[in-house]
């Protein structure tokens, strides 16, 4: 019997003309997969004016000059009132982290945005809101579409590219150029 496809810790990259606009240009990383189905967070869709001390002051955490000026990023169109942070693992919070291979962390307790708004807590983080996920086996169906191509996550496209250039660099990790791939199907 074949191993079970597990996407845990590798990057989607959505191709041209997957449809729906949510996932246009995305790059997700997969912070769960198994056959109950997969969750993942966008990494390049920031939210607009969405601040991290926007989310702080809804949540009444307080905040002053020491803490951490971050935008907050569209991480999915599921439970989109609810916030997670992608992080790097020098931070583990005391109630719940989920490791995720590659040297991510996925943190959805109030603890890691506290420790955000005193200026502490992990070197590199992503707020996001909402998550991307799919039911059994509606991934791999996605997948054998060619709505995604897949990648090895790498710290530094994740936390250190500006959000436009993600799409861009995750191609580039696999040596394929942008400008190559169309959303129109070739006719001969």
């Amino acid at each position: 019997m074949e191993p079970e496809l597990n996407l845990t810790g590798k990057l989607l990259i959505a191709m041209p003309g997957m449809g729906d606009p949510r996932f246009d240009k995305s790059v997700v990383l997969i912070c769960a997969h198994s056959a109950e189905g997969a969750m993942g967070l966008i990494v390049n869709k920031p939210t607009g004016e969405v601040e991290l001390s926007d989310m702080l002051e809804q949540l009444s955490i307080s905040h002053g000059p020491e803490s951490r000026q971050m935008n907050v990023r569209f991480g999915g169109p599921v439970e989109t009132g609810r916030g997670f942070v992608l992080h790097s693992l020098d931070y583990v919070s005391f109630v719940n982290t989920l490791k995720v291979e590659g040297g991510f962390g996925m943190t959805a307790t109030l603890d890691i945005l506290e420790e955000l708004a005193r200026g502490h807590g992990p070197e590199r983080a992503l707020v996001v809101i909402g998550y991307a996920g799919w039911g059994p086996g509606q991934l791999e169906g996605e997948l054998a579409q060619n709505a995604w191509l897949t990648c090895d996550a790498d710290m530094r496209l994740v936390f250190d590219l500006p959000d436009n250039a993600k799409w861009d660099g995750a191609l580039r990790s696999m040596g394929i150029s942008p400008l190559l791939l169309s959303s129109e199907a070739g006719h001969a």
